[in-house]
C-alpha cells in the first residue's frame, strides 16, 4: 500500500541579499511568488499535506497565502504552518516541520526559493523514498556554493560535504546536492535527532542525514535533475535569471501548441493563456492574469494584456495597454490605446491611437479612432466618436453615465457632460459642449456664434526681475 505523501517546504529564510522588505519566497517568478510555484508542484504530486516552515515575514506570507489565486486548481493539499523561531540550519528546520507528520508517511523536502523544480523530476525520488533515503542531484558546470555528493569506489553515495567544510579534492566534485530529498518519515525523524552542529557555520545540516543513513546500512538512492530545475534564488540577479528560464520554458510550450512568437526571448507570460489557431505575438508583449485569445488574434509589439478576452480576428496594435477587457470578433485596437477594466467591445469596433476607454460598452461597428476619453458610457452600434471627444463623467464626487444611441455621430472636440443621453442617428457638431440630452436625429450644435479678433490684445509675459 502506498504511504501518504507529506511535503515539507522550507520558507523561513530572510533573504538578506535580496535587500527587500518582502520575504524572499514571495518574490515573483512569472507573476507568481516563488512559494506559489512550489505549492503548485506539491499539488501536482497529490501531496496529502504540506508543512510550510516559515519565520521571517510570517505575517506577509500567511496574508498572501490566504488571498492567493489557485488558478483553477481544484484540490489544495492540507496546509500545516510551522513557525521556526531561532533558525539553526536546514536540519533544524525540517525537524520542526515534521512535528505533525505520521511515521507511516513518505516525506519530501522542498524549498520556497527553488521554484522551477518539476513534479516529473521529483516523482522517482518519492517512489524510492518510500523505502530508503532518496536524493535529487545534478551536475553543475560551476558547483560553487553547493554541497558535493561523496561516493565510494563502487559509486555508492556515502555522504554530502558542504562547501565550507570541503577539502580541495572535494571542491572539484561537480555532482551537487540540490537539497531535495525523500525518505520514510520514521527513519528521517531518527536521523534528524542524531545530527549535530559541529561544522564551520555551527548549524544543523540536513545533509548530515546522508552519512547517518549509510552508517545504518541503508543504500542511498539518487535521481538526476537538470541544473536549471534546481536553481535557487539568493539575490536579484539570480531572480532575474530564473525569470528568463521560466519564460523560456513557457514560450517553448506555447509555440509547440501553435502560438507564433516573433521572438520567444522577448515575451513574458505572467499568468495563464488560452488561444485558438493562428494567433501571434510580436516582441515585448507582456500577458498577465487570465488571457484568452480567439482564432487569428494578432498582438503587436510592446503590448500589455491583463485579464482580457479577445475575439476572433482581433488585432491589437503596438504599445497598447488592455486590462479587464472583453471584445467581439474583428476588433482593431491601438496603437497607443489604453482600455481599462469593465470595458466591452462588440464585433468590428475600432479604438484608435491615444484613446482611453474605461468601464464602457461600444456596440458593433462603432469607432473612436483618435485622441479621446470614453468613461462610464454605453455606446450603441455604428457610432462615430470623433477626434478629441471626451465624456466628462466625474463631478468631483460621483461618476455619471453617458448613453449614445445607434448610428449617432459625435463631432470632433466635443465634451459630453454626464449624465447625458444622445439619441439614435443624432449628429453633434464639432466643438460642442453638451450639457443636455440630445434628441434622436437632426444636428445639435453648442458653440459660440461669432468669431472675434482683438487686435490690441497683448499676451501676458513674465515680469523681469
Amino acid at each position: 500500500m502506498k504511504s501518504p505523501l507529506h511535503v515539507v517546504i522550507l520558507a523561513a529564510g530572510k533573504g538578506t541579499r535580496m535587500n527587500s522588505a518582502l520575504p524572499k519566497v514571495l518574490h515573483p517568478v512569472g507573476g507568481k511568488p516563488m512559494l506559489g510555484h512550489v505549492l503548485d508542484t506539491a499539488a501536482a504530486l497529490k501531496a496529502d499535506a504540506v508543512h510550510i516552515v516559515h519565520g521571517h515575514g510570517s505575517k506577509l506570507i500567511r496574508t498572501w497565502f490566504e488571498g492567493r489565486d489557485l488558478g483553477g486548481q481544484t484540490k489544495d493539499p492540507s496546509i500545516v504552518w510551522v513557525l521556526q523561531g531561532p533558525q539553526l540550519g536546514t536540519g533544524h528546520a525540517v525537524q520542526q516541520g515534521m512535528a505533525e507528520i505520521p511515521d507511516a508517511a513518505t516525506v519530501l523536502v522542498l524549498y520556497g526559493d527553488v521554484p522551477l523544480i518539476r513534479a516529473e523530476t521529483l516523482a522517482p525520488a518519492i517512489a524510492a523514498g518510500e523505502k530508503t533515503l532518496a536524493l535529487v542531484t545534478a551536475t553543475a558546470a560551476n558547483p560553487k556554493g553547493y554541497g558535493r555528493i561523496l561516493r565510494d569506489k563502487k559509486d555508492a553515495v556515502v555522504g554530502i560535504v558542504e562547501e565550507n567544510d570541503a577539502s580541495d579534492a572535494e571542491l572539484r566534485i561537480t555532482e551537487i546536492n540540490t537539497g531535495f530529498l525523500a525518505a520514510p518519515a520514521k527513519k528521517l525523524r531518527g536521523w534528524l535527532g542524531r545530527i549535530n552542529n559541529d561544522n564551520a557555520k555551527k548549524e544543523f545540516y540536513l545533509t548530515d542525514v546522508v552519512a547517518l543513513a549509510v552508517k545504518d546500512g541503508m543504500k542511498v538512492a539518487t535521481v538526476t535533475a537538470s541544473e536549471e530545475d534546481t536553481l535557487g534564488v539568493n539575490d536579484r540577479a539570480q531572480l532575474a535569471q530564473l525569470e528568463r528560464l521560466f519564460q523560456s520554458r513557457q514560450a517553448q510550450l506555447l509555440m509547440q501548441k501553435g502560438l507564433a512568437l516573433r521572438d520567444p526571448a522577448r515575451f513574458d507570460l505572467r499568468g495563464t493563456l488560452k488561444f485558438g489557431q493562428d494567433c501571434s505575438a510580436d516582441v515585448g508583449v507582456v500577458m498577465e492574469g487570465d488571457i484568452e485569445l480567439g482564432h487569428n488574434v494578432s498582438i503587436g509589439p510592446y503590448v500589455v494584456l491583463k485579464d482580457v478576452k479577445l475575439g476572433d480576428n482581433t488585432r491589437v496594435e503596438s504599445h497598447s495597454v488592455l486590462e479587464g477587457v472583453v471584445t467581439g470578433r474583428d476588433c482593431r485596437i491601438g496603437p497607443f490605446a489604453r482600455i481599462r477594466p469593465e470595458t466591452r467591445l462588440a464585433d468590428e469596433v475600432r479604438v484608435g491611437n491615444f484613446v482611453e476607454v474605461k468601464k464602457s460598452t461600444l456596440g458593433a461597428e462603432s469607432k473612436a479612432n483618435h485622441l479621446g476619453y470614453i468613461g462610464d458610457a454605453t455606446i450603441g452600434a455604428r457610432v462615430n466618436v470623433g477626434a478629441g471627444v471626451i465624456t466628462v463623467n466625474y463631478d468631483g464626487f460621483n461618476k455619471h453615465p453617458t448613453l449614445i444611441g445607434d448610428d449617432a455621430f459625435v463631432g470632433s472636440d466635443t465634451q459630453l457632460i454626464a449624465p447625458v443621453k444622445v439619441g439614435a442617428r443624432a449628429t453633434i457638431g464639432a466643438g460642442s459642449t453638451i450639457t443636455k440630452d440630445v434628441p434622436a436625429g437632426g444636428l445639435t450644435i453648442c458653440r459660440a456664434r461669432d468669431q472675434r479678433t482683438l487686435p490690441k490684445w497683448t499676451r501676458p509675459s513674465k515680469k523681469k526681475p
